[in-house]
């Protein structure tokens, strides 16, 4: 299998002289692929907090973008493998955190949560490709993430989920923008206004990933695709990405609205409810309101 043919190497501590090892580095890890000790130009980023499911808190967003920055620095690297540590890909945002924007104005919070967003999001500023390696859970804004990569590779069995509605708030980091370019208006609309549980498999059928595998495959068809990529001609690719990304010149106004929305529906008893639920492991009781 490729991934047992070859070595990752770890290189977040150190490139050449420059060292970032710093006590920051714990939730987010930078591997190099190689062969034969020799770099493939393909590097993994992962999510490096498995005990949580690697759930997306504002500090591991920190450290997140800082990734991006010093992989934008590396002059030999062609792709960008995204995935998580663990049995799960993320599950997504931290309840206490959404908690807390209720002792905040809608304002304060639209500010917080467009902060919060622009972290995971400069994953759009890589000048290389991305593929998220989708090798468990992913939901909330854990799928959110793996939509702004431009590929997508899933477990059969991987639970995936835009739940936002099910928590009783508006969706959020991207999600509205995302889903209608990657699967279309209908699919989008279904996923979002139902918070619907699916399979990789399924998601592959709706066109959210590009591949659905086994669990244990996951990994090396990611990579797979991933060292293809490196092989091509590092200009026409990185042409390539940036000519399909400079479509994207509304998702800055996504951002906004979802941004600003969300916080709206920080104030209403349907998130009190919804993030209850979650915690009770019970399906939502959402009160119908004339």
């Amino acid at each position: 299998m490729l991934r047992s043919a070859t070595a990752l190497a770890r290189s977040w501590c150190s490139w050449g002289t420059r060292s970032f090892c710093t006590k920051a580095e714990e939730y987010v890890r930078i591997e190099q692929d190689t062969v034969n000790e020799k770099r493939t130009g393909v590097v993994w980023l992962k999510l490096n907090r498995p005990s949580k499911l690697n759930a997306l808190t504002e500090e591991v967003g920190t450290q997140f973008q800082k990734a991006i920055a010093q992989l934008n620095e590396m002059e030999d690297i062609r792709s960008v493998i995204l995935t998580g540590e663990g049995h799960a890909f993320s599950a997504g945002g931290d309840i206490d955190f959404l908690l807390d924007r209720r002792n905040h104005s809608v304002e304060e919070n639209t500010k917080t949560m467009k902060h919060f967003y622009s972290r995971y999001l400069t994953l759009r500023d890589l000048k290389v490709p991305t593929i998220a390696a989708i090798n468990g859970p992913a939901v909330g804004a854990g799928l959110c993430v793996a939509m702004a990569c431009d590929i997508r590779v899933a477990s059969k069995s991987a639970k995936m989920s835009v739940n936002f509605v099910k928590l009783g708030i508006h969706p959020g980091l991207a999600a509205t923008y995302f889903l209608p370019k990657v699967a279309g208006s209908q699919v989008a609309a279904y996923m979002l206004m139902t918070g619907a549980m699916i399979t990789g498999e399924k998601a592959q059928e709706l066109g959210i990933v590009l591949e659905a595998c086994e669990k244990e495959d996951v990994a090396d068809r990611a990579l797979a695709i991933a060292r293809s990529i490196a092989e091509s001609s590092p200009v026409a690719v990185k042409a390539v990405t940036s000519t399909l990304r400079a479509q994207a010149d509304d998702l800055e106004a996504a951002i906004d609205r979802e941004a600003f929305v969300q916080s709206q529906t920080y104030a209403e008893d349907d998130m009190i409810e919804g993030l209850q639920a979650v915690r009770e492991k019970r399906k939502a009781n959402f009160e119908r309101k004339e």
